[in-house]
């Protein structure tokens, strides 16, 4: 299942955004940045990835995902009228993660405009050995990360410290209190709606800002 929102013609730029592992196209955070595209004029596509659409809870293998990536993308360039390279891929944690490879794949790179990654899992849960940043330095494209201060899958250490392995222009954004789920700290006054409104302001104001052409 795929939901498009925002205008059908006249724009310039589209954004494909892919949802997490545990959730689907309804997740909060991609609602809430699609909702505030279509605000700005910018179109989008959420999908749900194959297990999901199946109903199942374990993630497909990582090429279904990748396979199921490339062709969301296909999809939002038909309906956009945009060529892939005006399209700004990502999403929200696995989905955004994926989104990555696929750009960063050797063989056949999906073509893109820039790397929309909303909290970035630099590592599976409990294991920080595990480093998913080996692809970074393939990906030659504005990347922006819009991550939680309290993120165990990205410390804000550790995700410092992996961005500049990027060779394209690098966008680090920090929710203040907000954890991998974009949940702050009751302490911090914040509530997750405020968490959604700045991460939907700043992926708006990040993907307008992308250069025409590149």
């Amino acid at each position: 299942m795929s939901a498009y929102t925002g205008p059908r013609t006249g724009a310039d730029r589209a954004v494909l955004l892919a949802h997490g592992a545990g959730s689907d196209h309804r997740a909060p955070a991609l609602v809430a940045v699609a909702d505030a595209l279509a605000a700005a004029g910018i179109p989008s596509l959420r999908f749900d990835y194959p297990y999901r659409a199946a109903g199942r809870r374990a993630p497909d293998r990582p090429p279904v995902l990748a396979q199921a990536t490339r062709e969301a993308a296909s999809e939002l360039a038909r309906r956009s009228g945009l060529p892939l390279e005006r399209l700004v891929l990502g999403g929200r944690s696995m989905g955004g993660r994926i989104a990555s490879v696929v750009v960063a794949d050797e063989a056949d790179p999906q073509p893109a405009l820039g790397l929309l990654l909303l909290g970035y899992p630099l590592h599976p849960a409990g294991k920080p050995e595990q480093r998913r940043d080996g692809h970074f330095v393939r990906l030659d494209l504005p990347v922006c990360f819009v991550s939680g201060t309290r993120d165990s899958l990205a410390p804000r250490s550790e995700l410092t410290r992996a961005a500049p392995k990027v060779p394209g222009p690098v966008t680090l954004h920090w929710l203040e209190s907000a954890d991998h789920g974009y949940r702050p700290l009751k302490a911090s006054g914040r509530s997750i709606d405020d968490v959604l409104v700045e991460a939907a302001e700043t992926s708006v104001t990040w993907v307008q800002g992308l250069a025409e052409n590149r």
